[in-house]
């Protein structure tokens, strides 16, 4: 189909069914009906963002839900780490939400979760899922499931709240993106003393802002600027479905989130010395160091939601993060959350009393690409051609392959959403960082936007 990708299910949404490979109610139907019955479930949770298409995308997936014999939860208009604590709370057998993340206006789509929270992706579920739905091989049901309402903001909001210590009156530029945050951060930083100053807290679906996509630097400017104007303390940039977010220092320059997985690593780690914490095969040097250095197992993870929290509850992990601006956490269910990672980066500084600059300064020692992307047409065999060519490095082969040298490091992967190959590389001087970068682009050609 096109349409259910490696965590997650997304596609431009249509409103007949006149294109194939595209998104409409009627798919929605039975993508509700074929995860109710994938999941052998009794009770699911379903949500939705504010996409123009969501509320009629979620209408029919609870009808699809309820042909299954499935009773449906609507909780409404929601975040998705508001979906998660939902399931995870209410003992649920798994959850639908209905939401493109951060991808454009035109899209939609779902992320599909079973028992506890857990994910279900391409190695959980997710295929089969799609296979019930190609081949509208649905069971029928003793009789339709039934649909309650639930309001679940004061429980979320006193879940996430304690995560809060005592924190100082910081000032804080947050950027929603016209997305989920514009509801979430308003909830829960109501009872927090700091000073919230919105951008873009107004829910659209049309995002008449930027994208709500964090990752890109052109949709950071604003946020930028506002900080700089203002005198914050450091600013936030949330994705569309609020589980996902980059953070600016009080200068209004781009923190690598990596690094902010060292921080919040840095705040768990005081209080469970000892804990193992994950971080993903692209972070820098650095992370794994300031791990050690606070007393935690460092374990590097595989790229990605389902596998990342996977991860987490296999290792029995306090904490995991991305470079992808994902935040997880064991007592949040193992789910990642945007406003828990805020909230713990609130209490590492409420403490320090530093700038941010000076804070991320230190970790700041390496020099890294960022992710660089190639369109490869045989990535299987371009990774097995890397690995030969630079066989006199320390190699593993987690997620795509990783190479390491006493000064210098690169991954390349192999994108899980987009065609392409993807590569981060780091090294201990620029000249270093420079050099290796050649090295792979001989090989892997040239970069693509």
């Amino acid at each position: 189909m096109g349409i259910f990708k490696a965590y997650d299910i997304r596609r431009i949404y249509v409103a007949t069914a006149t294109k194939p490979n595209e998104l409409d109610e009627e798919l929605a139907r039975k993508i509700g009906r074929a995860t109710a019955q994938f999941l052998n479930a009794e009770r699911i949770v379903v949500s939705r963002d504010m996409r123009l298409s969501s509320p009629s995308m979620l209408e029919a997936t609870i009808e699809g839900i309820t042909e299954a014999g499935c009773d449906a939860l609507d909780i409404g208009l929601a975040s998705t780490p508001a979906n998660y604590f939902a399931i995870a709370a209410c003992g649920y057998d798994g959850g639908l939400q209905v939401t493109a993340s951060h991808n454009p206006k035109e899209y939609n789509g779902f992320k599909v979760s079973g028992k506890e929270a857990r994910p279900i992706g391409a190695e959980t579920g997710l295929p089969e899922i799609e296979r019930i739905v190609t081949e509208g091989e649905f069971k029928p049901a003793a009789k339709k499931g039934s649909v309650d309402k639930k309001d679940i903001a004061e429980d979320y909001k006193s879940h996430v709240l304690k995560f809060a210590e005592e924190t100082q009156p910081l000032k804080i530029v947050i950027d929603a993106a016209n997305g989920m945050g514009g509801l979430e951060i308003p909830l829960i930083f109501d009872q927090l003393p700091c000073q919230i100053i919105p951008l873009y807290f107004e829910l659209d679906g049309t995002f008449p802002h930027h994208e709500a996509n964090p990752l890109k630097y052109e949709n950071l400017r604003d946020l930028q600027a506002k900080v700089r104007e203002v005198g914050a303390d450091f600013g936030v940039a949330l994705d569309g479905d609020c589980d996902r977010c980059a953070y600016i220092d009080e200068r209004g320059e781009i923190i690598s989130s990596d690094l902010i997985t060292a921080l919040i690593a840095r705040e768990v780690l005081a209080k469970q010395p000892g804990a193992r914490i994950i971080y993903d095969v692209r972070s820098s040097w650095a992370v794994r160091e300031e791990i050690v250095r606070a007393g935690g197992i460092p374990i590097k993870g595989r790229v990605g939601h389902s596998f990342m929290k996977a991860a987490l509850r296999e290792k029995s992990a306090a904490f995991a993060g991305e470079l992808s601006g994902h935040y997880y956490f064991r007592d949040n269910f193992y789910c990642d959350s945007a406003s828990i990672g805020l909230i713990k980066v609130l209490n590492l500084l409420s403490k320090i009393k530093k700038p941010v600059s000076e804070i991320i300064a230190p970790l700041n020692r390496y020099f890294a690409t960022g992710e660089i992307n190639f369109e490869v047409e045989d990535k299987a065999a371009m990774i097995k051609e890397i690995a030969r060519k630079f066989s006199d490095g320390k190699q593993d082969f987690l997620d795509g392959v990783t190479v390491e040298y006493e000064d210098w490091w690169f991954n390349v992967r192999e994108s899980h959403t987009e065609p392409l190959l993807r590569l981060n590389l780091e090294g201990k001087t620029q000249e270093l960082m420079d050099e290796g970068k050649k090295k792979l682009t001989r090989l892997l050609g040239q970069p693509v936007e």
